[in-house]
């Protein structure tokens, strides 16, 4: 070859590359097949680099064994696995049965997108006895999406019961995992069709990558949700793919640590003047912790606790005092986080009145007692309001 095409095609090395722990990031659009009758099989050979290299390949592996799948598909956010998974299963005419206190993101695209696709979704009250559910379901009532603990307000579902309702209806059960992380909460052994998570959270980690994932217990489920991704043109980058491998090779042990914290901050919250609730599924005497100690391994950072009555202003006095909790919405990374959630509330259509501004921490990896004397410090600005 000349020189300008040895600069294309080099030789190969002497010897293969050192084999490492972790998988080789490999950036290509581009696959090479080894003879011309595999150009067209899409059976046997990964014919476009989208579909996924061996990054993708060793984190689905990982997510299926996790999570007890026959398959696990990938996309580039957790809002992509809802929407992508939602997509595979519906159809024109069909309803979808969705707890009332689902992430927001996952109400706006069943309210403007699916609404746009001739989807019908209807929210049901998570509350509501798995007979009463059941009762809901109609003939074109295909789907139904369960949330638990649900979001912002921490309701447990009882997913077992759920999903066998669904099943004896012919209805498929799907639900955002993204609290149990796949680890605390196991949907697919209890009977769900498919379990998503947003592994941007706790599967991730760190708060610096994107990804969502949608796993299928069934052969034919789990070809929809690929025949989705390939005809929607989902891809998520070699890199984010590896990082989230990453990440779950140390959840389990920042999930314990999440947990723990998680519960002192909760059980100190639940001692103090100002506060009248705190919304933790793991607190003894809690609403649901019957069901959540029957269905799941532990618990993670994430609950929210209810504020006394008081003046406008005194629940952003309180956020604005804190110095350790950051303001933000995104969670499941190392850092501890509030959000005020009354302004997510309104959209419900079964609405609780909790008496008090309904405030979400997640409670990160720092040292517990620093969280607790930062919230005494925001509590303390909260007084100074409510006087």
């Amino acid at each position: 070859m000349k020189p300008v095409s040895r600069l294309i095609h080099p030789p190969p090395p002497a010897q293969a590359p050192a084999r490492t722990v972790n998988p080789v990031i490999q950036k290509g659009s581009t696959v090479l097949l080894p003879d011309a009758a595999a150009l067209y099989d899409d059976e046997s050979y990964v014919t476009y680099g989208r579909t996924g290299l061996e990054a993708h390949e060793a984190l689905k592996a990982a997510l299926c064994d996790l999570e007890k799948a026959v398959a696990v598909e990938l996309y580039p956010s957790g809002v992509a696995a809802i929407a992508g998974a939602l997509l595979a299963v519906l159809q024109a005419g069909d309803e979808l049965l969705m707890a009332d206190t689902a992430y927001k993101p996952t109400r706006r695209f069943c309210d403007r997108t699916l609404a746009r696709f001739g989807v019908r979704t209807r929210y049901y009250d998570p509350t509501l006895a798995p007979e009463a559910v059941a009762e809901l379901m109609g003939p074109q009532t295909r789907a139904i999406f369960l949330e638990s603990p649900g979001s912002l307000s921490f309701e447990i579902q009882d997913v077992p019961a759920l999903a066998d309702q669904a099943r004896r209806k012919g209805v498929l059960s799907l639900i955002d995992n993204t609290w149990g992380a796949g680890h605390l909460l196991k949907p697919l052994e209890l009977g769900v069709d498919v379990s998503i998570q947003a592994l941007t959270k706790y599967v991730g980690g760190h708060s610096d990558a994107f990804m969502g994932s949608a796993a299928a217990r069934d052969p034919e489920v789990a070809a929809r949700l690929h025949a989705g991704v390939v005809d929607l043109g989902w891809s998520v980058a070699a890199e984010d793919a590896y990082a989230m491998l990453r990440g779950l090779r140390t959840l389990d042990v920042r999930l314990v640590r999440h947990g723990q914290s998680g519960l002192e901050v909760a059980g100190w919250l639940s001692g103090r003047d100002e506060v009248a609730a705190v919304l933790h599924p793991a607190l003894p005497g809690a609403p649901g912790h019957g069901v959540w100690k029957r269905d799941y391994g532990g618990a993670c950072g994430l609950f929210a606790f209810v504020l006394k009555p008081a003046p406008t202003g005194a629940t952003g006095a309180l956020l604005d005092a804190l110095e350790i909790f950051g303001l933000g919405f995104s969670w499941g990374g190392y850092e501890s986080l509030a959000i005020d959630c009354d302004p997510q509330l309104k959209v419900r259509s079964f609405r609780k009145d909790y008496g008090g501004s309904l405030v979400r921490l997640h409670v990160g990896l720092e040292d517990s007692a620093d969280l607790i004397a930062d919230l005494e410090t925001g509590l303390s600005a909260y007084r100074a309001v409510r006087g």
